[in-house]
């Protein structure tokens, strides 16, 4: 049972690993990797049950649970951290968060790969000691979520984006901070599932924007 405890053990750290997101934006109170999982799985078994086609609601809500394991040990990573995109004067910041990154195809498949090495090696790490099949069967999950070839892959990867987007929306909400225009730019240029569209823009309705 040691390899049991070591896992579970491990994987509970991660309630201590912030969310890139929220602070940079300057909360007080960022949500944790943990946080996120669990909601992410909430959304996809809720929402995952509403759209128009069959999933296979075994895989996405595994693929919900284990998604960002990994950044156990890579950390959570924002789309701005990289130091051509993210100044060291934190006064030029605001401007920045209201434009999506745009990066070349070139540079972009390059991060991917290499994103995915890292990750790879960090699940690697988490699961050592498990039994094999459940090795195989945590890391398969999550390299279907990355490639994001199979239609679960793609629901989960905009439900793990419509969360995000939620989280900021609450950080407005409830300290003051605020929202900036990237989390919709990002969030409209993922999402096409229907019914996460339409949870989103009710999202809009439920927290308007603010000046």
């Amino acid at each position: 049972m040691k390899p049991f405890i070591r896992f579970f053990t491990e994987a509970g750290r991660l309630r201590k690993v912030l969310r890139r997101g929220g602070v940079l934006i300057g909360s007080k109170s960022p949500s944790s990797i943990t946080d996120h999982l669990f909601r992410a799985a909430l959304m996809t078994l809720v929402l995952g049950r509403e759209k128009n086609g069959n999933l296979n609601m075994t895989k996405v809500l595994e693929m919900a649970l284990v998604h960002d394991l990994c950044e156990l040990y890579t950390g959570d990573k924002s789309p701005y951290d990289h130091k051509t995109i993210l100044p060291q004067d934190k006064k030029k910041w605001p401007e920045l968060f209201d434009h999506w990154p745009r990066l070349t195809a070139q540079e972009k498949k390059r991060r991917v790969e290499q994103k995915y090495k890292q990750e790879g090696k960090a699940i690697d790490r988490l699961l050592q000691g498990l039994p094999r099949a459940i090795q195989k069967e945590i890391k398969g999950s999550w390299s279907e979520y990355e490639k994001g070839l199979t239609k679960e892959a793609r629901f989960v990867k905009q439900i793990n984006r419509l969360e995000a987007l939620l989280q900021a929306l609450e950080y407005g909400r409830e300290e003051k901070i605020r929202v900036y225009k990237s989390w919709w730019v990002g969030s409209k240029e993922r999402i096409d599932e229907p019914v996460l569209i339409k949870f989103m823009e009710a999202l809009a309705k439920e927290f308007p924007a603010r000046d």
